[in-house]
């Protein structure tokens, strides 16, 4: 009977760890609008390119003299880290939230400082200024203002995980660092 009162007690601790192991992400979430933007190769690339891959997008532009760079290094980080596991399906998407001077040439050479991996990650651009503020605020609550007379753009700082069916199911902070651990986590779930 103690043996058995045991094996229930390791059972009980397995199950636990496991729970708590599992992703807490959404399978469903809320549609992205059909877009077709231009990419750091001059090529177009749309939400039909990437529906049937689980993608994490942010926003970001290469003049960027605040957290741009460090959001960039996240993105590779992640990128590399998703390489590792395998996941060759996995895509990495890069809104330029300054699309007048981020032409696809100068998010190629800037993207190209971090080390990204073209195949997978999509740098986009060659929409106007409007259109990526509330496409922004639209698809991903991501708040855009570009000042008058002003190189800088405010622009909101988190990452999205996209599903296959092309949903944001998550959005991550980084307010406090970057989680990509729980990103990975998510992404394998979603996978």
């Amino acid at each position: 009977m103690k043996h058995f009162r045991l094996s229930l007690l390791l059972i009980a601790a397995i199950i636990l760890v496991s729970l708590s192991a599992c992703s807490n992400v959404n399978k469903n979430g809320h549609k992205i609008e059909n877009f077709t933007f231009t990419d750091q190769n001059g090529e177009k690339l749309g939400l039909k390119d990437l529906k049937g891959n689980v993608w994490v997008a942010d926003f970001m532009f290469t003049s960027c003299a605040d957290i741009c760079p460090q959001l960039t290094k996240y993105m590779r980080d992640l990128q590399k880290e998703i390489k590792k596991k395998g996941y060759d399906d996995v895509h990495f998407v890069s809104f330029s939230v300054d699309p007048e001077v981020d032409k696809p040439k100068a998010l190629k050479n800037y993207a190209s400082k971090f080390e990204a991996d073209f195949s997978t990650w999509h740098l986009l651009t060659g929409y106007s200024q409007d259109k990526i503020k509330d496409f922004a605020m639209d698809n991903f609550k991501n708040i855009i203002v570009k000042p008058e007379n002003d190189t800088q753009v405010v622009h909101g700082t988190s990452f999205y995980l996209v599903n296959k069916d092309g949903e944001v199911v998550k959005d991550y902070s980084t307010q406090n660092g970057f989680p990509l651990s729980e990103i990975v986590k998510d992404i394998k779930a979603l996978r």
